[in-house]
């Protein structure tokens, strides 16, 4: 579970702000803050995994912080929502790091993809212990392996892609659809599906191995 604080100095938008969290599976927020005062007070006090922050707070503008929070709050994620579109603004904001840059008003489509960043970039982040350059891409942009991504067929995950891709290159010997299914815990239906969608963009390929008794086995490498 990804917990969520909102720094936003207007109730009323923070209010919708919280109910478009609570829309989103996977998100839970831990606590709602007026000012920078009360943001800093907030995540110093709870574990807080993405901040919402309002770049023009009454006491001091969220850009003018995020120094200060990639320093003490090495893990935080951060999406400035703002209705500032200056440079000024934008430039530093994203050279001090927010994962998303929000402008206001925001639409609930808008805000849901933000969320559903982080997630997909923490599940990445902590189910790896290792990170080849494929999943290092899918870190950089929130979980999407690139352009191809937004053509994948129904039914092929990008998470779940990439998790497959890991596997099979870490086996010289292969892999068949029954033991990746066990791997990734999903129904053998669902492995051979990944695993012949690899073979028909050219990224894997199949072997008939026989063994000594029984039927041949079909089982995939990478290419």
């Amino acid at each position: 579970m990804i917990k969520a604080a909102i720094a936003e100095d207007d109730f009323r938008v923070a209010s919708i702000h919280e109910q478009f969290l609570q829309k989103i599976e996977g998100i839970a927020v831990v606590g709602k803050a007026l000012n920078a005062k009360e943001a800093i007070e907030l995540l110093e006090s709870k574990e807080v995994d993405v901040l919402l922050l309002d770049n023009y707070l009454p006491d001091r503008n969220g850009v003018s912080m995020l120094p200060v929070l990639r320093k003490r709050f090495e893990n935080l994620d951060i999406i400035l929502i703002t209705a500032s579109t200056e440079r000024k603004v934008v430039e530093p904001s994203i050279r001090n790091g927010v994962v998303d840059y929000i402008v206001k008003p925001v639409t609930f489509e808008r805000f849901k993809e933000a969320l559903e960043k982080v997630v997909r970039r923490r599940v990445l982040m902590e189910s790896n212990e290792e990170f080849n350059q494929a999943v290092i891409d899918q870190v950089l942009t929130g979980g999407q392996a690139g352009e191809e991504t937004n053509f994948l067929p129904k039914g092929i995950d990008p998470l779940t892609l990439g998790k497959v891709e890991d596997t099979l290159s870490s086996l010289s010997s292969g892999i068949n659809a029954e033991d990746l299914s066990e791997h990734l815990g999903a129904s053998r239906t669902t492995a051979r599906r990944y695993l012949e969608y690899l073979i028909s963009v050219g990224k894997a390929r199949a072997e008939l191995e026989y063994g000594i008794v029984g039927r041949p086995e079909r089982k995939y490498y990478l290419v």
